[in-house]
């Protein structure tokens, strides 16, 4: 696939959200938290809290503006039409993912690709920042070493076939894991997933996620996600997950 027909394909995939304005569907600002007490539908699209090209040269920015602005914004506006007239529209975001079966695949792909992408901008930030000596610690207990988990987390991006997400997750035993789920589906859906949890780290395997820049080089991009993960973001979402 060149890049002239990616960006076709990315234009239809993304034509959904033309019917209203983008303005429409953007907030003014950017809650770090926006899904774990989240509004009520309809669901609106949040703002990156940072420039598209903020993230250069690691992740480029017509990949971020294509990702946000059209795929983003189009799982939006297709959730917001799924749920309504149904029993899901006067529940939160965590809590739809939380109730929803393989029955409800509209819903699931939809709200899955909200809740996903959101919690992804928050991952990700300009400012090269480390983790803390307390969670690198926590870390690297878990999995046997700092490298052990790269390397867990790194093959779980690697060897998700298709599109799909890495995760680092805290269990329902407050332990830490490392999985991997196709499509939009994530860690909170307890009826869809083998292996569930709170996310604290994530990472977009989906080929519009890295394709303009690094081709079919996926080990590349995902090196390239060391380079901007937002730690103090991870670390309070592991706080978080454990209390």
């Amino acid at each position: 696939m060149n890049k002239r027909e990616f960006l076709r394909l990315t234009s239809l995939a993304g034509a959904a959200v033309l019917s209203a304005p983008l303005s429409s569907l953007a907030t003014t600002g950017f809650s770090p938290k926006p899904f774990l007490a989240d509004p009520k539908a309809p669901f609106v699209l949040p703002a990156l809290p940072y420039a598209f090209d903020a993230l250069e040269p690691n992740i480029d920015r017509q990949t971020m503006e294509i990702h946000h602005d059209k795929h983003h914004a189009a799982y939006v506006k297709n959730l917001n039409d799924a749920v309504n007239g149904t029993t899901f529209a006067s529940l939160t975001l965590e809590q739809i993912l939380r109730r929803i079966t393989y029955k409800d695949n509209a819903i699931r792909n939809n709200g899955g690709g909200h809740y996903n992408h959101s919690l992804f901008w928050t991952l990700l930030s300009p400012n090269k920042t480390n983790p803390s000596d307390k969670l690198k610690g926590l870390i690297s207990k878990a999995f046997g070493s700092w490298e052990q988990f790269q390397q867990q987390f790194n093959d779980a991006a690697k060897t998700q076939f298709g599109s799909g997400w890495a995760w680092l997750i805290v269990t329902p035993g407050k332990k830490l894991a490392v999985i991997n789920t196709p499509n939009q589906d994530n860690p909170l859906m307890q009826n869809i997933v083998k292996q569930r949890g709170t996310p604290i780290l994530a990472l977009d395997v989906w080929e519009h996620a890295y394709y303009l820049k690094y081709q079919n080089k996926r080990p590349d991009y995902i090196n390239a996600f060391w380079n901007v993960i937002n730690w103090d973001e991870v670390e309070k979402r592991y706080n978080a997950a454990i209390v």
